[in-house]
């Protein structure tokens, strides 16, 4: 069985996002770049499938600039077999995207795509669901566990009420959550046999898919500054700047 796992090139967690002066996007010059978090989970997922002998073959892909071959090259030291990079300087709308995802499964015929939840940059939690909805698979979500069994595939996935698990027939869709696994560092050999791995460049017209915005955006800003809180010297004080709020109980 192949694994498909798409990757997004996206602004390091541990860097503070900056907007341009001209309030037009991100400034994303001269910052650390890496692999978004989720997608890295299930990279790590789908890596452990194929050493528990369930998968025999994990491709990673991912949508974006030249740069992003870096992206998936670390996919690939991590122990992706072989990569996809579908080059387009656009910013690619998750509808698009989720297209772009259905023809490479259509070429490929996985038996799992293991998408992250969500990318760090834009949150919008969209393209796993559109993928399922796009090739009719079933899907889980927020997955915190995944159990291939035979043809099936057991999710535990998170809710509000705690826990739920789902049994879907493969092929289907999965996307990943913070608790599903912890991802490995790729070791120095592992990065050296990265470089060699096959890592095929494609564009989105090769997909038939077009990627121009459907959303326009109008202008980035910071959120404003919290202000600072005030001290009470008891809890009758307290009280009554609560009931001055408005706030009762």
């Amino acid at each position: 069985m192949k694994i498909l796992v798409p990757v997004k090139r996206v602004l390091d967690y541990n860097v503070k996002p900056r907007v341009k002066a001209d309030g037009t996007g991100v400034d994303l010059a001269n910052v650390k770049m890496s692999m978004n978090p989720f997608d890295e989970i299930g990279v790590e997922e789908a890596i452990r499938l194929k050493e528990k002998g369930v998968a025999t073959e994990v491709i990673a892909v991912s949508v974006g600039p030249a740069k992003a071959q870096e992206t998936l090259r670390t996919a690939l030291a991590m122990g992706a077999d072989r990569a996809i990079l579908v080059q387009t300087d656009d910013a690619v709308e998750p509808l698009a995207l989720a297209k772009i995802f259905k023809a490479i499964a259509d070429a490929e015929q996985p038996g799992l795509v293991i998408l992250g939840k969500q990318a760090i940059d834009d949150d919008n939690n969209q393209t796993g669901q559109m993928l399922a909805a796009l090739t009719g698979w079933a899907q889980g979500t927020f997955a915190s566990a995944v159990n291939v069994e035979g043809d099936s595939v057991n999710v535990t996935r998170e809710v509000d009420g705690g826990l739920e698990t789902v049994k879907l027939k493969l092929p289907a869709i999965v996307t990943t959550d913070l608790r599903l696994n912890e991802p490995r560092y790729a070791s120095l050999p592992n990065i050296m046999k990265a470089k060699s791995k096959p890592l095929d460049t494609k564009t989105p017209a090769d997909y038939g898919v077009d990627t121009a915005p459907r959303v326009k955006v109008v202008k980035v800003s910071e959120p404003p500054v919290r202000s600072a809180g005030v001290k009470v010297a008891d809890v009758d004080e307290l009280v009554a700047k609560l009931k001055a709020l408005g706030v009762h109980s």
